[in-house]
């Protein structure tokens, strides 16, 4: 599979990146017979980008990954993980399911914490959970409300440890593009995450992040490509997420006459979300989460599949895709 340099980090990325949220049992309970063949079957589509956190499901996510990573030659393989939300042990609610979409109990609770000290204790953590000797790529995880700490504590404690050598890059992962586009313009980040903001449904990342990481130099990984659900289906049903939540009437018809568009073109609305986002120079990887094996060998097929070019300018004739939003006649994508 195609890869794509971070900065001169060393680290390489693969076009296709598996979201390990699903293994952390976000919305429905899975097993770790179920995980470990979801991983096995991405990494035998070519997938070698793994990426979790310990906010998913409560450090199980990290758990399952890697027991599965420990039995692949290391070197082969780029793991990312996020720091911001420190893990403690709370007996007390032990009984009660977590809060957060995911079906674990609720015997430990986030804290958010970007100090300096919160972030080494959370990649210490995550780095024994896993049993792994390192992660490649580290990001602050969801820093909306936390800029200042997050900037000038824990983005200095991140770059400090890759210029040390004992992470490979570093950046932020957000839902939203605007303050992505702050750290990629104000501070040394190698890689920045971004979920949703930039899909063949809404392309606000279009206007602010990606031609600030192009600029930079930033490697964009694009997160969320099909809108947490909306955009993953040939047809999308009507209890369809969005954002991870239920998708309103309007967005779901405008998803269902963009497939239909995609139809006309040979191609179905996963695949053209997919070619999408890969269409701009920016993009290093896009990131699926996936939680079957079925699942993640479909994701190796659609990421391969053959987009033609004329599917973009269809769409903005039909006025589903923004003029500005249509990609160049050619991918100028980088190798």
């Amino acid at each position: 599979m195609e890869t794509t340099a971070v900065r001169t980090t060393g680290v390489r990325l693969t076009a296709l990146g598996l979201g390990a949220a699903p293994a952390g049992n976000l919305y429905r309970a899975t097993t770790d017979e179920e995980a470990h063949a979801t991983f096995e079957a991405a990494w035998a589509a070519g997938v070698r980008y793994f990426d979790t956190a310990p906010h998913y499901g409560l450090g199980l996510s990290e758990r399952r990954l890697g027991a599965f990573l420990r039995t692949r030659p290391r070197d082969e393989v780029v793991v990312s993980t996020k720091v911001g939300r420190l893990l403690v042990p709370s007996p007390e609610t032990a009984h009660l399911p977590d809060p957060d979409l995911f079906q674990v109990p609720a015997d430990l609770r986030r804290v958010w914490d970007f100090s300096r000290d919160g972030v080494l204790r959370s990649l210490e953590s995550s780095l024994e959970r896993t049993g792994l000797d390192r992660v490649d790529v580290v990001y602050l995880h969801d820093p909306d409300g936390h800029w200042e700490q997050a900037a000038h504590e824990a983005l200095p404690a991140l770059t400090e440890l890759r210029d040390q050598g004992v992470v490979g890059a570093v950046g932020a992962g957000m839902n939203q593009s605007a303050m992505l586009t702050r750290f990629v313009r104000e501070t040394d980040v190698d890689v920045v995450m971004c979920a949703g903001r930039f899909t063949l449904l809404e392309q606000p990342a279009l206007a602010d992040l990606l031609p600030a990481a192009a600029e930079r130099g930033v490697a964009v990984v694009a997160a969320a490509a099909y809108n947490s659900g909306i955009l993953a289906h040939d047809a999308p049903p009507s209890d369809a997420t969005y954002d991870y939540a239920p998708a309103d009437a309007e967005l779901l018809d405008r998803a269902r006459r963009i497939a239909a568009v995609c139809a006309d073109h040979g191609v179905t609305l996963p695949q053209a979300a997919l070619a999408y986002v890969r269409t701009h120079p920016a993009v290093a990887s896009t990131v699926v989460g996936l939680g079957t094996p079925e699942q993640a060998r479909q994701a190796g097929e659609r990421a391969a599949a053959r987009v033609p070019a004329d599917l973009w300018r269809a769409l903005a004739h039909a006025g589903l895709l923004a003029e500005a939003a249509v990609p160049p006649p050619v991918n100028q994508h980088h190798s």
